[in-house]
């Protein structure tokens, strides 16, 4: 796995020079199994859900996030 995770991730870098990589998963498992590459490809594993954040809320979304629940801004859904 680890050769594969470099050969694509050099392919990527060649074509977008400093442009980052990063493996993106939705399962728990696959982001822990992929993670343990992380030193020795470079190649940082994180949930496609985080990245999308980051994207769309910002670096700071986390922080955000929190700060809105602790203040009762997020309202609760009961099924």
């Amino acid at each position: 796995k680890a050769e594969e995770i470099q050969r694509v991730a050099g392919e990527l870098r060649a074509a977008s020079p400093g442009a980052g990589v990063k493996l993106l998963t939705s399962c728990p498992s696959c982001l822990q199994g992929l993670s343990r590459y992380q030193q020795e490809t470079g190649v940082k594993a994180d949930y496609i859900v985080v990245e999308l954040a980051k994207r769309l809320l910002g670096d700071d979304w986390l922080d955000s996030y929190l700060t809105r629940i602790q203040q009762g801004g997020i309202e609760k859904v009961l099924l």
